[in-house]
C-alpha cells in the first residue's frame, strides 16, 4: 500500500492531523497499534485552549464540543490562606478555554475518520520505519496477523513518547533535553459535583492541590504526593480529607469539597522532556513523540495540536507549490512555541508545588509569585496568556 502521508498512532494528534489533510486534498494512512475500543478510553487531559477549540471546530469536530464542554472564563488560585481569580478574557482580549475530555475528542476525530476520511487501521502495530532520509520511506507493521508495507512519501510520528517513530531518528542526529521533578500527582475521578465552576491551583505547605472536573457530575482532583507513592497507600477518605486541608481558606474556614464515590485513582510521575529536531528527512515528530510537559500548566494536548496545524499546513503547500520551504521551516516554527509552553509549565509546577528539600526562603519567594499575580495586572496578563493559549505557527 502506498500514501502520500504515513501517521503512526492514533490519538488526537494523528487523527487530527489526517482530517486536516483530508479537507486539504492530501491523502494519508493512520496506523494504531490499539484496538478502538482501548483509544477511545485512554484518560488524558481535559483543558482545550481557545486555538484548539477553533481548530476542532473548523474540522468539524465541535458540534458535541460546544453542546458538552464547559467554557472556563479563569482559574483560582489559592495561597497563603486566601483566593485569588484569574480573569482570562478581560486580560486575554476575550480568549478562554474549555474543559472536554481528550477521550471525547479522540471519539469525534474517529467518527470524522470513519465517516468520510483516509484509510485509519487499528491494531496495527509498526515494528520499523525504514529510509527516512529517502524520497520513499517504508513502514513495517502487522495487521490482522499478517506483515505489510506502508510506502509513503512522508512519515509523521504522532505515537508518543514510547512509540516508534522518536526512536527512528539516529541517536547523533537527535538532543534530548529532560527535567525530572520529586514528586507526583495522586488522582482521582469521583461521582461528585465540582465546588466550584473554574479549575482550583493551590499552594500550601502540605503540597500542590488541584480541583478540576470532567462534567459538572464528575470531579477531576489531584494532590502532590512524593515520588514511588503507592495508590493503595491512599484510602478514599484520607484523599478527601487532605484536599480539605489543602484548599482551606482562612475567610471560610468551613470550606470543603462535595464528596462522592471514587471511580478511579492513580498516580502521575512529573517532568519535562523535549527532542531535537522534530524533523529527520521525511519523518516528522508530533506531539509527545517530541514533547513532554507535566501538567499543571494545561499544555500537553494543546502543543500536539499546534505541531499538526503546523504540519498539515506545510504539508498542504508543499501539495499545491511543490515546495518544501514550510517543511523545512517545521521543527524550528514547532520548537519556539514548545520552549515557551515548557517554560510556562515549569514556571506553574515549581511555583506551586513544594520541593521536599525547599527551604522557607524558597517558600517565601513562591509566595511573593503567587501574590505579583494577584496584585500585578502585567502579571496576570503573562499567565492568562500563557494559559489560554499562545498562537499557533
Amino acid at each position: 500500500m502506498h500514501t502520500t502521508v504515513g501517521i503512526i498512532g492514533g490519538g488526537p494528534a494523528g487523527l487530527l492531523l489526517a482530517r486536516l489533510l483530508h479537507r486539504a486534498g492530501v491523502d494519508s494512512v493512520v496506523l494504531e497499534s490499539r484496538d478502538r475500543s482501548y483509544v477511545e478510553r485512554r484518560q488524558r487531559a481535559g483543558i482545550l485552549e481557545q486555538a484548539t477549540v477553533d481548530v476542532l471546530r473548523d474540522v468539524g469536530a465541535g458540534a458535541r464540543l460546544d453542546r458538552e464542554g464547559l467554557v472556563h472564563d479563569g482559574i483560582e488560585l489559592r495561597f497563603d490562606g486566601r483566593a485569588h481569580r484569574v480573569d482570562f478574557p478581560s486580560l486575554t482580549g476575550g480568549r478562554r478555554v474549555t474543559v472536554y475530555a481528550q477521550t471525547e475528542v479522540v471519539k469525534d476525530l474517529i467518527a470524522l475518520q470513519l465517516a468520510d476520511g483516509g484509510p485509519l487501521l487499528f491494531g496495527a502495530e509498526v515494528h520499523a520505519i525504514e529510509g527516512a532520509d529517502t524520497d520513499r520511506p517504508r513502514v513495517r507493521y502487522t495487521h490482522e496477523g499478517r506483515e505489510q508495507t506502508l510506502t509513503c512519501d512522508y512519515v509523521i510520528g504522532c505515537d508518543g513518547f514510547h512509540g516508534i517513530a522518536r526512536s527512528a531518528v539516529p541517536e547523533g542526529v537527535r538532543a534530548t533535553y529532560e527535567r525530572t521533578y520529586p514528586y507526583s500527582w495522586l488522582g482521582i475521578l469521583a461521582e461528585a459535583p465540582p465546588v466550584y465552576d473554574e479549575l482550583i491551583y493551590a499552594h500550601s505547605e502540605r503540597g500542590f492541590a488541584l480541583a478540576s472536573m470532567r462534567t459538572p457530575t464528575v470531579s477531576r482532583l489531584y494532590l502532590q504526593v512524593p515520588n514511588g507513592t503507592d495508590p493503595a497507600d491512599w484510602p478514599d477518605e484520607r484523599v478527601w480529607d487532605e484536599l480539605d486541608a489543602r484548599f482551606a481558606l482562612d475567610a471560610e474556614p468551613d470550606w470543603r469539597l462535595k464528596r462522592g464515590p471514587v471511580t478511579q485513582k492513580s498516580v502521575l510521575p512529573m517532568r519535562s522532556w523535549v527532542t531535537e529536531p522534530m524533523r529527520h528527512g521525511r519523518l516528522f515528530l508530533a506531539g509527545d513523540a517530541a514533547h513532554i510537559v507535566p501538567p499543571t500548566g494545561a499544555k500537553g494536548l494543546n502543543l500536539a495540536v499546534a505541531d499538526v496545524v503546523v504540519l498539515a499546513r506545510a504539508l498542504a503547500h508543499r501539495h499545491t507549490t511543490g515546495s518544501e520551504e514550510l517543511l523545512e521551516a517545521y521543527s524550528d516554527t514547532c520548537l519556539r512555541r514548545v520552549w515557551r509552553a515548557e517554560h510556562f509549565s515549569y514556571f506553574m509546577t515549581t511555583t506551586l508545588h513544594t520541593d521536599p528539600d525547599q527551604s522557607p526562603f524558597d517558600t517565601r519567594l513562591q509566595l511573593s509569585q503567587l501574590d505579583r499575580i494577584a496584585t500585578s495586572p502585567h502579571a496576570a496578563a503573562e499567565l492568562a496568556s500563557n494559559y489560554t493559549g499562545l498562537p499557533m505557527g
